[in-house]
This record gives structure tokens, sequence and C-alpha cells, in this order.
């Protein structure tokens, strides 16, 4: 909700939960709240709700190099780096407390650990579409449901027992 001079969105509980409620009705089971009014503004800001099972390909941002920072704001998020978008898949897991940052060009993903999982993302503009140059050769396809299943459980268990 904007305050009554239109400058200030709160970020608050009533926010994220009407945000999560959209991403549980949501085909894919997350839901974008842009804070920017233009995908060409220079800095894109937003938050983002996912339910566990949503999918998230590897991918980087080279097309153009831009960074990615992720704050997690509610629930848990496991973040994993790559070594490279070739089949070795040598993926590292690690759970940030808060977030973390991701430098352009390094091959990422992320799961879902629970639900009601809310973060904030901030990148620079113009929002550009993950094209298929940075799209890692062997993430499965959106609508492969078989292989996105897999690939989940894959990725789940590439986290570590105590996380």
């Amino acid at each position: 909700q904007k305050d009554a001079m239109n400058e200030m969105v709160l970020i608050d509980d009533d926010l994220l939960d009407r945000t999560s409620e959209k991403a549980l009705r949501a085909p894919r089971l997350r839901m974008n709240h842009n804070f920017h009014t233009r995908e060409d503004e220079p800095v894109n800001r937003l938050l983002n709700a996912m339910e566990p099972g949503t999918y998230l390909p590897v991918h980087r941002h080279t097309a153009p190099p831009k960074s990615e920072s992720i704050v997690v704001l509610r629930g848990r998020l496991a973040a994993f780096v790559f070594d490279a978008g070739d089949e070795s898949r040598n993926g590292r897991s690690s759970i940030g407390v808060y977030g973390f940052d991701i430098a352009p060009g390094v091959w990422h993903g992320s799961l879902v650990l629970e639900p009601g999982t809310v973060v904030f993302e901030v990148k620079p503009g113009p929002y550009v579409p993950v094209g298929a140059v940075d799209l890692a050769p062997w993430t499965p396809a959106a609508d492969d449901a078989e292989a996105v299943g897999r690939f989940l459980a894959w990725l789940r268990e590439q986290v570590p027992p105590s996380e």
C-alpha cells in the first residue's frame, strides 16, 4: 500500500501475504510484485513470492551482463551456483541466512524449501527475459513436468541434510 503522497510502498506482512496468495494460485507457483513501474527503468526492484515446486531454470545473465541480489524476507531458499553451464552440473548449494548476490555471467538457480517464501530482488534494468544463450543447455524445459520433477528432486538431494 502507498501512503497518501504515493511516495512510499510499505513492505509489510499484508503485502507479503497478498503476494504469496497470488503465487499459490499461479500455475508457476510464483508471483512478482514489482516496485519499478516500467520494465525499462535502470533498476528493477521486486518481491518474488514462491512456493515449493516452482521451477527456476539454471541460468546466467550475460545478454546483457547483469548482477542480481536476492534478500530472503520470509521462508527458506537454497541457492545454487554451477561451475559451468555444461552437462557436468557441478552445483554447490548454500542457504544464506539473509540471501545472496550473484555476479554477472555466473550460472545459478534456486530451490524453494518452505511454503510462503518471499524474496526481495534487485537487478539492473531494463528487464530482459533470459534468452536461450543464458539457459543452461541441460536445464529442463519448463513444460516438461516429468523432467522438471526429476530436476527439483536432484536439487533437493544437493542440499545438506542439516538444511
